[in-house]
C-alpha cells in the first residue's frame, strides 16, 4: 500500500472513531473541527472522508486500500 492510500485510511477510520466514541449531537461540525485541527487529516480532502463515513456499515467495520478501498470487518489497526 502506498503512503498516500495509509493516510487515507487512517483519516477516515480515525473519523469513524471520532463519530463512534463521542457521539457528537452534530457530527458535520464534529467533523469539520477534526479535520482542521488534525494534521494529516488535513491532507485528505474532508469530503472524500464523510463520502466513505456514509456507507459505514453497522459495528466493527475500518476502511483498507485507500481512495478506492472499501470496508472490512473487524477493527483498523492504528500505526
Amino acid at each position: 500500500m502506498s503512503a498516500p492510500d495509509a493516510l487515507f485510511d487512517l483519516a477516515v477510520n480515525r473519523a469513524a472513531t471520532l463519530l463512534r466514541g463521542a457521539r457528537p449531537t452534530d457530527e458535520d461540525a464534529a467533523l469539520r473541527e477534526w479535520h482542521a485541527r488534525t494534521r494529516f487529516a488535513r491532507r485528505v480532502p474532508l469530503h472524500e472522508v464523510v463520502a466513505r463515513l456514509t456507507s459505514r456499515p453497522p459495528g466493527d467495520w475500518h476502511w483498507s486500500g485507500g481512495p478506492n478501498g472499501a470496508w472490512r470487518p473487524g477493527k483498523a489497526r492504528f500505526p
